[in-house]
């Protein structure tokens, strides 16, 4: 059998060459595939938290601009806001709320003790909204190198097989240079997506809580207003 004729006989799937490959690679190739699998349920998991997240903002901002006293919309929210955008107005209308005394006067620094509620508010459902995106940084910034490590000891372990059979045959070269070579493929194809989205993911992160920002500024500017003008 010529060489071209070995070459086409032997399996190149990528089971098989999963299969053939050396121990250090094959740990190489999971890791990259449980990691790729992993940022693709983080990726898609955080487009459905946004998509939720705007939705419940906006549903919420029709409500609070539709001219219902902000007493009564925050006694029909009670103790469980649902959204991100309830929990913050949540924030503020409780510590207005706690800021009143008995006589109905206001305690002195309403205003900051509002304001600084709102922020920690904000700053929670940021940590909860950014959660996981630092592993798809992870993923794209080092899966390509784990894959061109188990590239370059796929060839190593292909070269002291050759040097072992003092064979150069393209059926002894092949299946060693292409088990090595999938891992770097397995490497790319885990990186590409995750910086992709991680950059879309965190670009969203910014609007949503901008938008969460801009209605703490407008409901301050609400309270404070009455604050004003008691």
């Amino acid at each position: 059998m010529d060489p071209i004729q070995a070459a086409q006989a032997i399996d190149f799937s990528l089971i098989a060459l999963f299969t053939q490959a050396s121990l250090t690679v094959k740990i190489v190739m999971i890791v990259l595939v449980l990691a790729s699998f992993w940022a693709w349920a983080i990726i898609i998991q955080k487009l459905v938290a946004y998509a939720a997240a705007r939705q419940d903002a906006s549903r919420f901002d029709r409500r609070f601009w539709s001219g219902e006293p902000l007493d009564d919309l925050y006694d029909r929210i009670g103790d469980r806001p649902k959204g991100a955008t309830e929990r913050v107005f949540a924030a503020g209308m409780t510590e207005w709320r706690r800021s009143h005394k008995d006589d109905g006067g206001l305690i002195p620094g309403a205003t900051q003790r509002i304001d600084r509620a709102m922020n920690v508010a904000i700053q929670r459902e940021e940590s909860r909204l950014l959660r996981g995106l630092s592993f798809l940084a992870t993923t794209g910034s080092t899966a390509p190198f784990i894959g061109l490590f188990g590239t370059v000891w796929g060839i190593k372990t292909a070269f002291e097989g050759i040097a072992v059979s003092q064979n150069t045959n393209l059926a002894v070269v092949a299946p060693g240079i292409a088990e090595a070579l999938v891992a770097t493929a397995l490497g790319l194809l885990a990186a590409i997506p995750a910086v992709i989205f991680y950059n879309k993911l965190s670009g969203d992160a910014d609007r949503i809580v901008g938008n969460w920002e801009n209605f703490a500024d407008e409901f301050s500017a609400i309270l404070s207003r009455q604050l004003d003008g008691e």
